[in-house]
């Protein structure tokens, strides 16, 4: 798929996405729902972007898709994918709380129920824990989705990995290795990555083999 191809479909999937969930509000757009498609697409393909690009979005759209069945409302789940990063500075610590007041104020302009409204900027904020509480079943989703890509193929890690590490760039490497080992310790301290019970049947196995290998080269480059 060529990167027009790719952004006509992305199109069309918001387009979709704002339409389900607008469900009972029914009716035609007064705004024309392009405009924030166009926004957004900008913003996921800046040029400090190496893992969060819109290669990411679609991954996580197409686990969205998987994972549907779960949802109490997977159009919303689907549009706190498309905000999830709208704001991503990998030097600043804010990155969600200004991507979820982005989704508040679009998704106002763009005529979404309040309820809706909240809901996805409630799910944006959440993905700064990945850690949804019981029966949460939105979140649950969403969470499951973004980290999916620690249950990737080995190679598929290893390149999702560098790309993290080409984001941060500007941290000496020391440091972003003692970070970044803190960060997968963490996971796997978790009783589980996954919330969902295709997440778990399909993910939780093979996301932990990934994070254990990445820890033990981590270590090993620190002792070399």
């Amino acid at each position: 798929m060529t990167t027009q191809d790719r952004a006509a479909e992305l199109r069309r999937r918001w387009a979709q996405a704002l339409t389900g969930a607008r469900g009972a509000a029914g009716g035609p757009y007064r705004p024309d729902p392009g405009p924030y498609a166009e926004n957004l697409l900008a913003r996921w393909a800046e040029p400090q972007r190496k893992y969060h690009t819109t290669e990411h979005l679609v991954a996580v759209l197409d686990h969205i898709d998987t994972l549907a069945e779960h949802a109490d409302a997977p159009d919303l789940v689907r549009l706190a994918a498309w905000f999830h990063d709208a704001v991503y500075l990998p030097e600043r610590s804010e990155n969600e709380e200004r991507s979820a007041r982005i989704a508040e104020r679009a998704l106002e302009e763009a005529e979404l129920p309040p309820e809706g409204v909240a809901e996805v900027a409630r799910l944006v904020r959440l993905t700064v824990t990945h850690d949804p509480a019981d029966g949460d079943r939105n979140g649950e989703v969403l969470c499951d989705a973004d980290l999916a890509i620690l249950a990737a193929p080995p190679d598929d890690y290893a390149a999702y990995a560098a790309q993290v590490r080409e984001e941060y760039g500007f941290v000496p490497d020391d440091a972003f290795a003692a970070g970044r080992a803190g960060v997968l310790r963490q996971l796997l301290g978790l009783p589980r990555l996954f919330r969902t019970p295709y997440g778990a049947a399909h993910w939780e196995a093979p996301a932990r083999h990934n994070l254990a290998t990445e820890l033990r080269l981590l270590g090993a480059r620190s002792a070399s």
